[in-house]
């Protein structure tokens, strides 16, 4: 399990990162700028309920994003299965029962909030905690237009202040601007190299 002090604020990265890539460590350099982070962990997971095949072994997907992924403030971690939990709202109940006074902050890019509305307790998890997003190649209109964003438009915090949400209550999100890597895992997939069940 991931070590982290009370009064910490950690950004969560959840996927299946099947396989990790640059993207996901740029978008992670950016959410410790923007979103004044202590850390952030990537939430390896077992499996995506939304995607039709399963990801590729724990232990080859985790060698991988420990590659990627080499800082100081970020972990790598499969925590999901160890906790047992399947979908985020479960992990997050499980996270904050396990580290009191702990702040977290659940970070996804803007392709994850245009279908935010299909995840399992989707409400829940912006009631929960504060919610950042980076925008990603093809996804900002698709993200801005989404229902999640149609409905919590009222909590939602400019992205010139996104040093603000990690402390703000909740609801809270906020929609940040970064410059884009354009790689997509399903793409390196597609291209061969990465073997994926």
């Amino acid at each position: 399990m991931p070590f982290a002090t009370k009064g910490q604020v950690i950004g969560l990265l959840g996927g299946s990162f099947d396989p990790a890539h640059d993207g996901h460590a740029h978008i992670t350099r950016e959410a410790l700028k923007r979103f004044g982070l202590d850390r952030v962990w990537w939430l390896l997971s077992p499996g995506n309920p939304l995607k039709e095949h399963g990801p590729a072994p724990m232990a080859q997907r985790k060698a991988r994003a420990q590659a990627v992924m080499d800082h100081p403030k970020v972990e790598i971690t499969d925590i999901e299965a160890q906790l047992g939990t399947r979908y985020t709202a479960q992990t997050l109940a499980a996270l904050r029962h396990r580290y009191p006074g702990v702040r977290f902050v659940w970070l996804m890019g803007a392709d994850n909030l245009a279908q935010f509305h299909l995840w399992q307790d989707w409400q829940q998890i912006m009631q929960t905690v504060p919610v950042g997003v980076l925008a990603r190649p093809g996804q900002r209109i698709s993200a801005r237009m989404s229902r999640a964003a149609a409905l919590y438009a009222p909590y939602r915090i400019a992205g010139r202040n996104s040093q603000l949400l990690a402390h703000a209550e909740t609801p809270a999100w906020c929609f940040v601007n970064v410059p884009m890597v354009d790689i997509s895992s399903t793409a390196l997939r597609a291209a061969g190299g990465w073997r994926s069940t």
